[in-house]
């Protein structure tokens, strides 16, 4: 991996307690990345930001150090209750910002909760019952948690809004403003906001909520990373599966991850590709939380090589040596496209983008283009790029949840079931 996205400047230079600085040097970070030396001297002192960086640039750990510098300066008495939280739009971002705050945090003697919606109720439950400095969580569950009076905000001191622009997306901003309401005022508290882009709904969100931000925006020119090869081909729609595998024959990608936009385009895709030699696993919305993080650590472990999702994957995963991203379908919203392709060439490493222009969505790429300032240039399909393809079988039916286990209706069983 290159260091070219690093600084000179060390994070021993910087005002982080010692203890602080062990966790660092054992996971191997010595020099900032930009909006770690642009944020951190700021933040260290008490001054709120909202930052905007390229995903893949460290704003995770530039506010998990804010906030443990912040807590360990915190020379009252000890309080049971949270004294940071720290908010994200989905399950996956939450379970990755706890797994670098555990991380981060080996010297320190702080306690966590990972609160998210889909799994674990009764144990993120009980987990906030125990002395806890920081919770880490999406707002639904969070709160969900709170009108159980499962815990208080009346004594955070930090909070952090992650992919601010995301919560917006998701809808999420009523509760957000929700819970900021019930904390201690802005000036009374350290507010860090950061997102891969900032846009005037989520500027104004943080001039409402927090105390006086600096607008803090790192390569603002430059959208998406120059370390990103991009280019796009124009497949009819029945070329684009054996396009798609004529390209993975061909580069044979490490680890990658190809996006859809739809769950049945997943399933359809996971089905061709197991039946073509590939190991693959579709990733979408509904699948169960423990079932998707079982594939997420397959896909980290190499177990499988090639992971199909849609855009629920596209913010938040923090899988090294993602080599391939490929867009099977382009993102009907211009900034998913620069948050897919930033799931490669992460903390100073390359990778390539490859986007189809088909015949669904090739009205997605002129605002594509000119959201990221930048022609991307297409190639030919040559005869070589377009693989035989091994139709697979039709997956069997399954009953829908609420038939499994009852007497079927004999009116209905008289006509025979088929799937679509």
């Amino acid at each position: 991996m290159k260091n070219t996205h690093l600084t000179p400047t060390r994070f021993s230079n910087l005002e982080l307690s010692d203890s602080i600085l062990h966790g660092l040097a054992d996971a191997g970070f010595n020099h900032c990345t930009p909006i770690q030396d642009k944020a951190l001297p700021l933040s260290l002192r008490g001054k709120d930001i909202a930052g905007q960086a390229q995903t893949g640039t460290g704003k995770t750990a530039t506010f998990l150090l804010a906030t443990f510098q912040h807590l360990l300066n915190d020379e009252s008495e000890k309080i049971k209750n949270p004294r940071a939280l720290i908010l994200a739009p989905t399950r996956e971002l939450a379970i990755q910002i706890h797994k670098d705050a555990v991380l981060l945090s080996k010297h320190l003697n702080l306690k966590f909760a990972l609160i998210y919606g889909g799994t674990d109720y009764q144990k993120q439950l009980d987990s906030l019952k125990a002395s806890v400095d920081i919770i880490i969580g999406t707002p639904g569950r969070v709160i969900d948690f709170y009108r159980q009076n499962a815990f208080t905000l009346d004594h955070v001191q930090v909070t952090v809004m992650d992919e601010a622009d995301r919560m917006f997306d998701l809808g999420f901003i009523k509760d957000i403003r929700y819970l900021l309401r019930r904390m201690p005022a802005p000036e009374l508290r350290l507010n860090m906001l950061f997102s891969a882009t900032l846009s005037y709904k989520v500027t104004e969100l943080a001039y409402e909520h927090m105390n006086n931000p600096v607008l803090i925006r790192i390569e603002t020119e430059e959208v998406t990373s120059k370390s990103i090869q991009q280019s796009a081909y124009c497949p009819a729609n029945e070329q684009k599966i054996p396009l798609l595998i004529g390209l993975l024959n061909h580069y044979q990608p490490q680890r990658s991850i190809i996006f859809v936009n739809t769950k049945r385009c997943a399933e359809q895709l996971d089905d061709t590709l197991n039946a073509n030699g590939y190991k693959t696993s579709a990733l979408s919305g509904d699948v169960p939380q423990e079932k998707r993080q079982r594939l997420l650590n397959d896909f980290q472990e190499n177990k499988i090589t090639l992971l199909i999702a849609t855009d629920v994957a596209a913010r938040g995963l923090h899988i090294p040596d993602v080599s391939h991203v490929i867009n099977y379908d382009l993102p009907q919203d211009v900034e998913d496209y620069v948050h897919r392709i930033g799931r490669t060439a992460r903390f100073g490493a390359s990778g390539e983008a490859i986007s189809f222009i088909c015949e669904h969505y090739a009205y997605s790429m002129p605002d594509i283009e000119e959201f990221i300032g930048q022609k991307i240039p297409v190639k030919a399909i040559t005869a070589d790029l377009l693989a035989e393809v091994i139709t697979p079988a039709k997956r069997p039916y399954k009953p829908k949840a609420e038939f499994q286990g009852k007497r079927p209706n004999p009116e209905r069983s008289r006509k025979p079931t088929t799937r679509s």
